[in-house]
C-alpha cells in the first residue's frame, strides 16, 4: 500500500444516494481545459484534443458502494475490494448521472463498469 493510500480517509456519503444491488456511486473529477507544466505554466488544450479526450476514460472518487458490489465468487481472495474514498477509473458513458442532495453531479453505475482503482 502506498503512503497516499494509507493516508486516505474514507469519505462520507453526502450525496444522499444509496446504491442498491451491484451499483456504486462515483463523483467524477472535473477535467481541466489545460495541462499544468513545471513552474506553474498552463498549456491550453486544442479543441481536437478535448474532442479526443471525450471518448477516453474518466476518473472519480468512489462515494458509496452497495453491500453486494464487488462480491463475486471469482474475486481473488488476496485482492482488496474498492471502498468509499478510492479513486477509480471508468468509461466516459458508464452509468447514469444524478444530482445529489448536495447539488453535485454523481454517476451511479454497475460495479463492473469500474475498470481500475488508483492507489
Amino acid at each position: 500500500m502506498t503512503k497516499a493510500a494509507a493516508l486516505r480517509v474514507p469519505s462520507l456519503n453526502l450525496s444522499g444516494i444509496d446504491p442498491v444491488e451491484y451499483k456504486v456511486v462515483v463523483l467524477p473529477v472535473e477535467e481541466k481545459g489545460y495541462v499544468e507544466l513545471k513552474g506553474g505554466f498552463k498549456l491550453h488544450k486544442p479543441d481536437e484534443t478535448k474532442e479526443r479526450d471525450k471518448h477516453a476514460a474518466m476518473e472519480g472518487d468512489l462515494v458509496a458502494v452497495s453491500p453486494l458490489a464487488f462480491s463475486y465468487e471469482e474475486w481473488p481472495a488476496t485482492a482488496r475490494k474498492p471502498t468509499s474514498g478510492d479513486r477509480v477509473v471508468f468509461a466516459r458513458y458508464a452509468g447514469i448521472t444524478i444530482t445529489g442532495s448536495d447539488g453535485k453531479e454523481y454517476r451511479v453505475m454497475n460495479d463492473k463498469d469500474v475498470v481500475a482503482v488508483r492507489r
